[in-house]
């Protein structure tokens, strides 16, 4: 049965999405504290019967955030085109991820433990929902050292690098400090992630950006 979201009718996917978005606002901007069934049915125009409905309550809501952050994080990596070209589908892979981070800035603060979750724990199993968007990173990796151009090495620590920096850099970007120099993009965020790409690769070089 379709459900009312501000006002509207919605389906069942979508207050679900709702709920989870507008819970990940309130856990990053007011603490765990400002995370209850009552509140957010209130500020999602639904019944507090919406979150049991959808997660079985509090705790399997704050676990279904961190699932569908990841989620989303996944699939937008995946859309990035493979080309002949694993320097550049690599770099594009990063600009997916940042990009992600910048649509979804709730619920990256709360998949990455930026934003305290209080009371609610994750269990083990919640965290390692990471590891399927590290796995794209390590087999963007993989693909540069089959082809010649990154130096032979472990894939999987090579991409740890690599995932460090850049989520550094989007933390940073999330939170505003980045904002004490003009243009992170060109000045901070492209020449780390050149300097540590060149530093992997077999012949140095300055690599190509996609545009």
């Amino acid at each position: 049965m379709d459900q009312t979201v501000a006002g509207r009718s919605a389906s069942s996917a979508e207050v679900r999405r709702r709920l989870l978005e507008v819970a990940a606002h309130m856990v990053r901007d007011q603490g765990p504290s400002a995370l209850s069934a009552r509140k957010l049915a209130t500020a999602t125009g639904t019944s507090t019967m919406a979150v049991y409905t959808h997660f079985g309550g509090m705790p399997g809501l704050v676990r279904a955030m961190v699932g569908e952050g990841f989620r989303r994080l996944f699939a937008r990596v995946a859309e990035v085109p493979i080309t002949e070209d694993p320097l550049l589908d690599l770099r594009n892979a990063a600009a997916a991820y940042r990009a992600h981070a910048q649509a979804d800035p709730d619920l990256y603060a709360v998949m990455f433990g930026s934003a305290t979750l209080g009371d609610y724990r994750l269990h083990y199993e919640d965290r390692i929902l990471g590891l399927d968007a590290f796995e794209q990173i390590k087999q963007f990796m993989e693909r540069g050292m089959v082809a010649g151009v990154l130096r032979e090495g472990d894939p999987a620590a090579v991409a740890a690098q690599w995932w460090t920096a850049l989520h550094g850099f989007v933390m940073l970007e999330l939170s505003k400090f980045i904002d004490v120099v003009d243009d992170a993009e060109d000045t901070v965020l492209w020449p780390l992630m050149d300097h540590l790409l060149s530093s992997l690769m077999v012949t140095p070089e300055a690599p190509r950006r996609d545009g």
